[in-house]
């Protein structure tokens, strides 16, 4: 069972963030980008330690959809098709409270491979 409890989820006009409010009133804008790079499938995560897979040019991604998982989880739906990621709840708030650091490490580690975040995904 979470701790933490979303009383709203709610994707932004354009599809852009998902914002999300928390039972303890802590809310968080989710840029769809971080949602998709940062997603906890096993296509983003790998099925052991050291296949986490760094997945550039998702500047631009939206989300399509949002389907509740039980109730202690959404798995959203991306605009490049990518549909397999389940966010718990407490995913969720650790996307909000450590998502800029989270952030930065993936931009670092693209930066280190030579990809990019815009679409083609390598850098110039």
């Amino acid at each position: 069972m979470s701790d933490v409890w979303p009383t709203e989820l709610r994707v932004s006009k354009d599809r852009r963030h998902l914002i999300v409010t928390f039972d303890n009133g802590a809310s968080f804008d989710l840029p769809a980008e971080m949602l998709r790079v940062l997603s906890p499938s096993a296509e983003v995560q790998g099925h052991g330690p050291g296949q986490k897979v760094t997945v550039p040019g998702k500047r631009n991604v939206g989300i399509m959809s949002m389907i509740p998982t039980g109730n202690y989880a959404v798995r959203i739906g991306f605009d490049d098709m990518h549909d397999t990621g389940i966010f718990t709840w407490s995913y969720l708030r650790e996307l909000g409270e450590k998502g800029d650091e989270l952030f930065a490490a993936y931009e670092a580690e693209l930066k280190e491979k030579g990809l990019s975040r815009d679409p083609g995904g390598r850098s110039h």
